[in-house]
């Protein structure tokens, strides 16, 4: 049996890790764009669990990755210059390259052997597979290739956001807001490494053309976002990895597949920053795709559905609360106008999950915080209902 990989970050390498777990004799092709140790970004997060979604099928390669993860046990976030603690709500994280690395080293123990600095033009190169996944990210070929047929949806967020990194360590997944003399800026930091960090700013549009950002180069909007964010840096400095100002897409596909191409990660759906899913949603994909290829026997017009079938319901629960989250963000300014610690309930709640007794249950001081400021996590919901009113644009990011 042959099968064709395009992409060969974290969902390409680790769908040919599995394939050939599953199907030894499996013969794989794996084409990929970039050199080897290349990857934009800084690092990938995950939720507290790490990687036990790995572990259960694939002991090896949780093994091999979770020592050199970096790990915590709550969130922060800074608002009005106070920062509020959130328990309960531990994340992992590791470097994107070293995560690379890693599972290039598995892969490697397959004797998968990817084609590098090689940008695939014509997919007839995949003419001998049974299969082809697409692993080609956002701008997949493969997609692109028939994306009437897979049924592609893309809207872009209004709020601009740039990835960059820095040299200094912060102790946990901080979430800090700015009201500055531009608009309102945020920032989502963690460390990923010891002593290394990911830095996101991101800033509400009207904040984006009032600093004039679209007409400067990347080293002058730097200096600024360092300006805008120079306490919580404290002396570091931004480090630059193709930060350029974006607008997050949110993208989704009705029909997963089309012949014998399948699409797995931000090929076939993106799930916004805020929630820090993308490399674990792409791999669970890639789990359930081989899976449904070993419950067939590698029958890919019965697999491919049935992969679908499979796997949609469970990631739409979780695209449906990425969602939520875009909302909350698209419009964090008119919550900053909250008390430090009623922003907080209103941050931790965007996703529209958590009610009173989970929180209570999950994060005992956070809830007693609130509890003596006399906050009732009610009250936020009925604030938030009466202050939004959805815009159109808003709209469509309800699925």
């Amino acid at each position: 049996m042959k099968a064709g990989i395009l992409g060969a970050g974290p969902a390409g390498l680790y769908a040919a890790i599995l394939l050939k777990r599953s199907f030894p004799k499996a013969e794989i092709t794996i084409f990929e764009q970039n050199p080897a140790d290349a990857t934009w970004g800084f690092g990938v997060v995950f939720s507290a669990t790490a990687l036990e979604f790995l572990r259960k099928d694939d002991p090896e390669t949780a093994d091999l990755i979770e020592p050199h993860m970096e790990s915590w046990s709550d969130i922060r976030v800074t608002h009005k210059n106070e920062t509020i603690v959130i328990d309960g709500f531990g994340f992992s994280a590791i470097g994107r390259l070293e995560m690379l690395l890693l599972l290039q080293k598995r892969a490697a123990e397959f004797n998968i052997r990817p084609t590098y600095n090689t940008r695939v033009e014509d997919l007839s190169v995949f003419d001998d597979c049974e299969i082809v996944i697409a692993a080609d990210g956002l701008n997949s070929l493969v997609r692109a290739e028939a994306s009437h047929k897979f049924g592609e949806t893309i809207v872009l967020t209004k709020n601009r956001f740039c990835w960059y990194g820095t040299d200094r360590s912060f102790e946990t997944l901080t979430q800090t807001f700015k009201d500055t003399d531009y608009g309102f800026f945020n920032a989502h930091h963690y460390r990923f490494a010891p002593d290394r960090s990911t830095f996101i700013v991101e800033c509400e549009e009207t904040a984006f053309e009032r600093a004039g950002f679209s007409s400067m180069r990347e080293p002058e909007y730097r200096a600024i976002c360092e300006s805008i964010f120079a306490q919580t840096l404290d002396g570091a400095k931004l480090t630059n990895n193709n930060s350029v100002w974006r607008q997050f897409p949110i993208m989704s596909n009705r029909r997963w597949y089309n012949g014998n191409r399948v699409l797995v990660g931000d090929s076939l759906h993106t799930a916004h920053y805020s929630i820090g899913s993308g490399t674990r949603l792409a791999m669970e994909d890639v789990i359930a795709l081989v899976k449904a290829l070993r419950d067939t026997e590698f029958n890919v017009s019965k697999a491919l559905p049935k992969y679908q079938a499979e796997r949609q319901p469970i990631l739409e629960k979780l695209m449906n609360a990425a969602s939520s989250s875009v909302l909350w963000y698209e419009s964090f300014g008119k919550h900053m106008s909250l008390t430090p610690w009623e922003f907080a309930l209103s941050y931790i709640t965007r996703a529209g999950r958590l009610r009173s007794e989970i929180i209570q249950m999950t994060s005992p001081n956070f809830a007693a915080g609130l509890e003596a400021h006399g906050i009732i996590i009610e009250d936020i919901w009925r604030w938030i209902f009466k202050n939004k009113q959805y815009t159109d644009h808003e709209r469509i990011f309800f699925w």
